[in-house]
């Protein structure tokens, strides 16, 4: 699955780091042609791509627009034949289809968790009784109301039901620490920690959280602080530049931050492996818990999809109680595209796999 992923390229040894970031070479069905820093990206059809026929187009140029709103204001305008996948929110789409009624908008969930990392190495945050008051603060329905319209999903580690295949079903996730759906009295029993631990009205926990410079970092963000500070603690953001943001992470140069984990496929093996278990690459905030790392290799390991579930459903209340990276919601977003952009297809458990445009053509 770490295979399938799409996180596992195939590229030649013998081309340096430097090089690659900056003309990259690969097996995919376009090949690279220029990078203009914070202009555009084009890429030309490979003649030599492996599957006979595809892809369809001749080339593709990714136009990098910093600003959301500025970026489909573009495409109304008629200088873009698509948006970048899974980018207009909600309220934006309905801006969107008012300015260019033609427009072809499907929203769909992305397998991409907005979640919450605390640097367990920080002190205070050594604390799990402090971590777990702070989980114990969200209301993650208020996300989901605000920045998606109702349309967002509550769920845990694993993407949840419908389009999740493995997610708990939502009468199994209420019973999960942090999950009820009763938020004042979570926060009661925060507050009640808070207390024990020396902060009140009088003392408030002052910190920084961090997320990265844009709109889906920035503004689950700015509700985060808000609700932070329903139980003594004082946020204040700090913005990281998309260059920066996972150096920073990786390194554990933060305190609190806002974080979005995008999964390359609905699978425990892929999400586990990379995310929870001790030393992974994509295990921001050092969460290590042995007992878990053998219950991911059992699943991994199992062969009966109803006992691997099982055993999923275990890791998930497991990282639940341990508060390894408490997940608050789900967003579902919308692709908008030209009626003569043909063969596209909007994934429903992947941001990620639907990028290789290689069945996708123009009729015009």
């Amino acid at each position: 699955m770490l295979l399938a992923s799409g996180f596992s390229a195939i590229y030649p040894c013998h081309v340096p780091p430097s090089q690659m970031r900056q003309h990259p070479i690969g097996t995919g069905p376009f090949k690279f042609v220029e990078f203009e820093p914070n202009q555009s990206i084009r890429v030309t059809r490979n003649p030599d791509y492996w599957k006979p026929g595809r892809p369809y187009l001749d080339g593709v140029e990714y136009t990098i627009i910093r600003n959301l709103s500025t970026a489909l204001l573009a495409f109304t305008a008629g200088n873009l034949d698509m948006t970048w996948p899974y980018t207009v929110t909600l309220p934006l789409r309905k801006d969107l289809q008012s300015q260019a009624p033609e427009a072809i908008c499907e929203v769909a969930p992305n397998n991409v968790s907005s979640n919450l990392i605390v640097n367990r190495d920080a002190p205070p945050f050594q604390s799990a009784e402090l971590r777990r008051a702070m989980a114990l603060s969200l209301d993650r329905k208020a996300f989901i109301d605000i920045l998606s319209k109702g349309q967002g999903d509550i769920g845990g580690v694993m993407q949840p039901p419908l389009e999740g295949v493995w997610g708990m079903p939502p009468e199994i996730l209420q019973t999960l620490p942090g999950y009820n759906s009763d938020v004042a009295k979570n926060r009661v029993e925060a507050r009640d920690i808070m207390e024990q631990l020396g902060y009140g009205p009088d003392n408030r926990l002052k910190i920084k959280v961090s997320a990265r410079n844009t709109p889906f970092y920035r503004d689950p963000a700015v509700i985060l602080i808000d609700q932070l500070k329903e139980v003594y603690i004082d946020g204040e953001l700090e913005t990281i530049d998309t260059t920066s943001w996972y150096p920073k992470v990786m390194r554990k140069d933060y305190i609190v931050g806002l974080n979005l984990t995008g999964n390359a496929l609905d699978d425990p093996d892929q999400n586990f492996y990379e995310n929870y278990s001790c030393g992974a690459q994509g295990n921001y905030n050092g969460y290590c818990n042995p007992e878990v790392d053998k219950l991911i290799d059992r699943q991994s390991a199992e062969a009966d999809p109803v006992k691997r579930k099982k055993l999923v459903w275990e890791i998930e209340r497991k990282l639940a109680e341990d508060g390894a990276r408490p997940i608050i919601f789900y967003d579902r977003r919308a692709t908008c595209w030209r009626p003569y952009v043909k063969g596209l297809t909007i994934m429903v458990n992947s941001v990620f796999s639907g990028a290789r445009m290689e069945d996708v053509w123009l009729d015009r």
